[in-house]
C-alpha cells in the first residue's frame, strides 16, 4: 500500500514524523483529505483537528490552532501556530476557554476586540470539538 510522509511541526518542535495512507486536515476553505501521490497543494490552516490514519489501521488525532499546510506527492508538512496530540486535550479546560471566550464576545466593545474574541471563540470551540470527539474514541 502507498503512504505519504507526514511530518507536524509548531514553535515547540515535532509533534509527529511518520508515514500514513490518509491525513485529514482543516484547511482554511473547508477540510481536505490527503492520500499519497496528491497533487501539489500549500494552503492555511484554521483551527481543528489533524486526523493521520497509518497502514496498521489506527489513527492518531492532533489539533492545531492554525497554521501552513503543504502537500507534496510524497510529503505532507503541517507548520502549526500551536499543535497538540489527541490525548493531551483536555475537554474541561476546552469547555471552560469556550465559555471565556463567549463571555468575552460578549463584553466586546470595539471592533477589534469583537474580531479577536471571535478568533478565540473559533480556536476553543475546535479544541472542544476536538476532545469529545477523541473522548467518544476511548
Amino acid at each position: 500500500m502507498a503512504t505519504i510522509q507526514v511530518d507536524i511541526v509548531s514553535a515547540e518542535g515535532e509533534i509527529h514524523k511518520g508515514e500514513a495512507i490518509m491525513v485529514f486536515a482543516p484547511a482554511r476553505m473547508g477540510e481536505v483529505g490527503i492520500a499519497p501521490r496528491h497533487a501539489p497543494m500549500l494552503t492555511t490552516l484554521k483551527p481543528g483537528e489533524v486526523r493521520v490514519q497509518t497502514e496498521d489501521g489506527k489513527e492518531e488525532i492532533f489539533y492545531v490552532t492554525g497554521g501552513m499546510l503543504e502537500v507534496q506527492p510524497t510529503k505532507v508538512t503541517i507548520l502549526a501556530d500551536t499543535a497538540l496530540r489527541g490525548d493531551q486535550l483536555d475537554a474541561a479546560a476546552a469547555l471552560a476557554a469556550q465559555k471565556h471566550a463567549e463571555e468575552a464576545l460578549r463584553g466586546a466593545s470595539k471592533e477589534t476586540d469583537v474580531a479577536r474574541a471571535q478568533v478565540e471563540l473559533e480556536e476553543a470551540s475546535a479544541r472542544y470539538r476536538a476532545a469529545q470527539k477523541l473522548k467518544g474514541k476511548r
